[in-house]
């Protein structure tokens, strides 16, 4: 079977919920879980299109993870593509939110994309409650009530999917434990778009953050928790003078560490600039926000 990539994210994938029920669930190839955030190496023998989804591979118990605090941020040109087509299939993402819901399928996806890239260049964390949707920009906010027995999650929507017949969203492993459909696969539920203008700015929390002391204490349930070492990744320069300038001007601007890190590709050095670490979720929305707002382009997430 061919595949074909869009936004980060491969089109003719199988989720757990296309491909796995609870009958055939051991059925499924094993896939070696990596930690959180952390990208994982296939088997060269195994073309990722045939590896099955699933969770991990001893059951975690995630129902005590904190809410994910919704916030205004900018939406990027990463993974909003207007039109795009996956299969054939034109899809249009919306130009905003407000008034968006829809019934139907959630599905959910686990170690397969587990520490990959999402659509919007994020990593991808099975732990963190996120989703996939087809339209709605990225990144956004969503609320998922599981129509069969009334559990409902908001969710941060960073990725594209899911690309099956009859299903509306992609849960992460967390969001379907806490919807209690983990075992089932899908579920009925109804989405509803959470309208920006009535959240508050994220840059209202980037100071809480700009020092470690700050960062430690940070509330559990400010946001969810970052994997380990993210950083927000402001370019990757040909000269390292150059992104030694750039380095200051961050570093001035915004009070966190920013770094200089060489890498080889293909015979050539490039000399990436980052910002972090970066702990909490609503602080990254804060910084990546003010980054863009001071002309410095448009930065990635990266987890090194």
């Amino acid at each position: 079977m061919k595949t074909r990539k869009i936004a980060g994210k491969t089109a003719d994938f199988i989720r757990l919920g296309a491909a796995c029920t609870l009958a055939v669930l051991s059925a499924c190839s094993t896939v070696p879980l990596q930690d959180p955030g952390k990208a994982k190496v296939e088997p060269d023998e195994v073309p990722f299109d045939q590896v099955r989804d699933k969770g991990p591979d001893v059951p975690v118990d995630m129902l005590a993870t904190p809410e994910v605090t919704p916030v205004r941020e900018p939406i990027g040109v990463a993974g909003n593509k207007s039109p795009y087509v996956v299969n054939g299939v034109r899809y249009r993402v919306l130009k905003g939110v407000k008034g968006y819901s829809e019934r139907g399928h959630a599905s959910w996806y686990g170690t397969k994309f587990h520490g990959r890239k999402t659509a919007n260049g994020e990593v991808y964390n099975m732990y963190a409650l996120s989703a996939a949707h087809k339209t709605l920009p990225l990144p956004s906010y969503a609320k998922v009530t599981n129509l069969d027995n009334g559990r409902s999650i908001i969710v941060r929507v960073n990725d594209r999917g899911p690309f099956v017949p009859g299903r509306i969203i992609d849960l992460s492993y967390t969001a379907a434990q806490k919807l209690g459909y983990i075992d089932k696969g899908v579920a009925r539920v109804e989405v509803v778009a959470l309208d920006p203008e009535t959240l508050p700015s994220a840059t209202e929390s980037l100071a809480v953050e700009k020092d470690a002391a700050a960062r430690k204490g940070l509330p559990e349930d400010a946001s969810f928790k970052l994997p380990e070492n993210t950083f927000l990744q402001v370019g990757a320069y040909s000269s390292a003078s150059q992104a030694e300038e750039i380095r200051g001007q961050l570093a001035a601007a915004f009070g966190y560490p920013v770094s200089v890190s060489p890498v080889n590709r293909d015979g050539n050095m490039l000399y990436r600039v980052r910002i972090g670490p970066i702990a909490q979720q609503r602080a990254l929305a804060a910084l990546r926000e003010s980054v863009e707002e001071q002309n410095f382009g448009q930065p990635q997430v990266v987890v090194d």
